[in-house]
């Protein structure tokens, strides 16, 4: 990164910021509530990992059908995009910690249904599906009240480190629960599993339960009034620092998103199979991860808008590369630099969220972020494989490579105070 995006701040007895490589473990360090709370997440992570692969693998053995496999992201993504506004409304009405701690147990619950339903030798698909909904209805409800959590536990020069930190964790899961959940269902059957996820759930929540009371900070204006949904997109409507985090990643996510196509890819491009598919696939997920070990440098950022400016830029360059590429080993390595880029992004993007916002809308501006994530990428499929079908797979991803650097150096010229964002005076 730039001179211009950093300053030196050392404190007293802490190695510089700018002089560190590996992740900062302040936030670990200095308060024990986010340590108990990542540590659970971690684990939770990796148990939701599993279940998700091992309810893949149930659903292909029951049907033989790769379109009912399918569906079980639509059930997943109807729920979050749903109950994604409504559950950050309501984490800005009730104590956080109560919502985190009731969303985390029916999770826990719905994980003891699998074990108790593949024990009982119940073979029907709908129940699957029926959980994994109910699942993302819980996530849909947890996320935003952890989320909001974070800037409530640690202080605002730490929140950089802590969505580092909270970075690894969902990438671990990603990359470390499916491929444990296929070990053990191979081992051990889908029971063993789902087990296994109902266990893990117990560290989530057990760190909810020692944390403090999160009742939202409201004013007495506010205070009588129930936390409205359309208050909180009427505030976004009118801060367009925090429109512009949303704004720039889905330039990232719905304009160079090319995931739809590594299948195709990996064929025609490499003349691999499957296994070259699995490796396109975990190639953004492992860049996204050294991107976390090796984001030390990211607490002496000051700058935060331009370096989401810069971390999308670099995004849709390394997809327009990987474009180009025709050896495998040098397409893994553009994907993995695209994933690093895509962790520097959120890492600011969230710290913008927790810093600039209001503690009452906090949780409201975490469901609009859980919509964007949930839906943009899946926005983003659609578009490359149409793409892909009008042209050719390579000028699908170039192209849209391209079209996310040419969106994002737009919108920051249209939108010249984002780049201004400085983290020391947070402005919306």
């Amino acid at each position: 990164m730039t001179e211009s995006l950093t300053e030196s701040d050392a404190c007293a007895g802490e190695p510089s910021p700018r002089g560190r490589i590996f992740a900062d473990l302040t936030p670990l360090r200095t308060s024990p509530d986010y340590r108990r709370l990542w540590f659970g997440n971690t684990v939770s992570w990796v148990g939701q990992g599993m279940t998700a692969l091992a309810v893949s693998l149930q659903v292909y053995d029951l049907t033989g059908s790769a379109f009912s496999v399918g569906l079980i992201g639509a059930c997943s993504l109807v729920p979050l995009v749903v109950f994604g506004l409504y559950g950050g409304a309501v984490a800005d009405t009730v104590d956080r910690r109560k919502l985190g701690l009731a969303s985390a147990f029916g999770s826990f619950l719905l994980s003891v249904v699998l074990v108790g339903v593949t024990v009982a030798g119940v073979e029907r698909v709908g129940v699957l599906y029926g959980v994994v909904a109910l699942q993302a209805v819980c996530f849909a409800l947890n996320s935003p009240a952890r989320s909001s959590m974070i800037a409530r536990l640690l202080p605002a020069e730490q929140l950089p480190a802590a969505n580092a930190l909270n970075s690894m964790t969902s990438t671990t899961g990603t990359l470390v629960g499916p491929m444990l959940g296929g070990l053990i269902v191979g081992w051990w059957g889908y029971r063993a599993a789902y087990g296994v996820d109902a266990v893990t759930f117990t560290a989530s929540l057990y760190a909810m339960w020692r944390l403090p009371s999160m009742l939202p900070e409201r004013d007495a204006a506010t205070d009588r009034k129930r936390a409205s949904v359309l208050d909180g997109l009427r505030f976004l409507g009118t801060r367009p620092n925090l429109r512009m985090t949303f704004l720039s990643d889905l330039c990232a996510m719905v304009l160079a998103q090319p995931r739809a196509l590594f299948p195709v890819v990996a064929v025609l491009w490499y003349g691999g199979d499957a296994k070259t598919t699995g490796l396109l696939v975990a190639a953004p997920a492992l860049g996204a991860l050294l991107g976390g070990v090796f984001s030390g440098w990211l607490g002496s950022v000051r700058r935060h808008g331009l370096a989401v400016l810069v971390a999308v830029g670099c995004w849709g360059a390394a997809v327009a590369v990987f474009g180009l590429t025709r050896q495998l080993w040098l397409g893994i390595l553009f994907l993995a630099l695209a994933g690093a880029a895509d962790t520097t992004s959120m890492v600011f993007r969230n710290t913008m969220l927790q810093a600039a916002v209001p503690d009452e809308l906090r949780g409201r501006l975490q469901g609009v972020f859980i919509v964007v994530v949930a839906g943009g990428p899946r926005l983003g499929d659609f578009l490359a494989g149409s793409a892909a079908d009008l042209t050719s797979p390579g000028l699908a991803v170039t192209g849209g490579g391209v079209a996310c650097v040419v969106a994002v150096a737009l919108l920051g010229l249209r939108w010249r105070g984002f780049a201004r964002y400085d983290a020391r005076h947070p402005d919306p």
